[in-house]
């Protein structure tokens, strides 16, 4: 576990006309959670988190935290629970579908950070996020089985919500006003669309998403993070876990970008409705059929998967505006991005210590969240337009461009230079270079004890 730098002053116990705030956030995911164990590392002391889903359940695909994330989930003292079920990841490789290595580059420690970049399955990542939420802030700040169906703004900026909540056959409707509301809700979220009412289904770029989990001997896999494709279709593949049992297995997540195509009217229509659907691995398999990149078989990771789903590749329209009186939005519901550049958690973690070091140092808590928002909103904005222009991914549309059918060096193809210059300005945009990393977290608060 790496060292954090020395501890800022002492903050008060956060109050509001006396009292401690009751902060309230929709939504159970990676960014809500990590903002209720932001906040109580912060100091306050109600704060309750409700959920849609019946329960948190490990479910879900891969994903990736990049150093700066993963130095915030060490600071919450997270880092050795994570680490039990994740994979350090050590590099990356860009290929071009033809078998041409485009570029590979150190990543986490390997890179120079102070922190690694891991892979993790979300579910994993939940779990942990979760349990340390019901340990530390007690089982009830964590409610399941009831969504945020609307907000209305009350006189002098409070929030009201309008809970719905299912258990069992029965249905019930409350309504209740904390002093703060943060809206974790997701890419759907209510509590931004209450916000900007009108705002309508997230744009789709006409691309389909189709993810999964394999399970497949670690000799087949490799130690590295692949991303390959041309200038229509790509596939990212990576190992997320330490080899276990007698076959020596690793969990591996895949994903999969391709246009839809002839199924464009079709797929628009499951924008509005089914919005994670399971596929057949045969629906787009053929489609990769001959792609192996050192080793790893594109075709054999898809068909050892247990099963597929099928998204529209979407984001949001960057907002001018997240916070509004004493209600502000984090994660997906603030800034959702195209899977690229392994940032939507991450931004999400980020979030989330913004939020809690705001709040901790404003005793108006419609100022904290101003301040919150001045900072994070215009990085993940840049962020959110760097990856609808592929972000470092862009290297692999350069190299096809210029070399379609292939190449021997890629050198003749790409100088060295303009290679280097691609990842280090989306490093830069998203400020997650090791340089600004390895300063050490900005977001500590200590608070005094009694």
């Amino acid at each position: 576990m790496s060292p954090h730098p020395v501890s800022p002053a002492p903050v008060p116990a956060p109050s509001f006309h006396g009292q401690s705030p009751h902060i309230v956030i929709a939504g159970g995911g990676v960014a809500g959670l990590t903002a209720a164990l932001a906040l109580h590392a912060a100091g306050f002391e109600r704060v309750t988190v409700v959920e849609a889903a019946p329960a948190i359940r490990p479910v879900g695909a891969g994903l990736n935290l990049m150093p700066n994330a993963v130095r915030e989930l060490d600071a919450l003292g997270l880092l050795d629970a994570l680490e039990a079920g994740a994979l350090r990841t050590r590099e990356l490789r860009y290929y071009h579908r033809s078998g041409g290595l485009i570029a590979r580059e150190p990543r986490g420690l390997g890179a120079g950070y102070r922190w690694p970049q891991l892979s993790v399955h979300r579910g994993h990542l939940q779990q942990v996020l979760a349990g340390a939420v019901r340990a530390r802030l007690g089982p009830a700040a964590l409610v399941t089985g009831v969504r945020v169906s609307g907000v209305e703004l009350l006189p002098g900026g409070r929030p009201r919500l309008f809970l719905e909540h299912r258990d069992g056959a029965v249905r019930g409707r409350a309504s209740l006003e904390p002093d703060v509301l943060v809206g974790a809700d997701g890419i759907r979220s209510a509590v931004r669309a209450a916000l900007h009412p009108g705002e309508g289904c997230p744009p789709w770029n006409g691309m389909l998403v189709w993810r999964g989990v394999s399970r497949m001997p670690a000799r087949a896999v490799g130690s590295f993070m692949l991303i390959a494709g041309d200038d229509r279709q790509k596939a990212v593949v990576y190992p997320m876990g330490r080899p276990t049992g007698p076959g020596r297995e690793v969990l591996v997540n895949w994903a999969l970008a391709r246009p839809a195509g002839a199924a464009c009217a079709s797929a628009a229509e499951r924008l509005r409705g089914d919005w994670n659907r399971a596929v057949p691995v045969d629906t787009f398999l053929p489609f990769y059929d001959g792609w192996e990149f050192d080793g790893v078989s594109v075709p054999d990771v898809l068909r050892a998967a247990d099963s597929a789903h099928e998204y529209p590749m979407v984001d949001r329209d960057p907002l001018d505006r997240w916070s509004h009186g004493r209600t502000t939005l984090i994660g997906d519901a603030a800034h959702a991005m195209y899977p690229v550049g392994s940032n939507g958690a991450t931004q999400s973690v980020v979030d989330a210590r913004a939020l809690a070091h705001a709040l901790a140092h404003h005793a108006d808590p419609a100022e904290g969240l101003a301040a919150y928002e001045r900072e994070r909103r215009p990085v993940t904005t840049a962020l959110q337009q760097a990856n609808r222009e592929l972000g470092p991914e862009a290297v692999i549309g350069l190299a096809h461009a210029r070399a379609p059918h292939g190449f021997t060096d890629i050198h003749d193809v790409i100088p060295a230079e303009e290679l280097a210059a691609v990842a280090s300005r989306y490093a830069a945009t998203g400020a997650f270079d090791p340089r600004t990393v390895n300063l050490g977290s900005p977001y500590e608060v200590t608070v005094p004890t009694a």
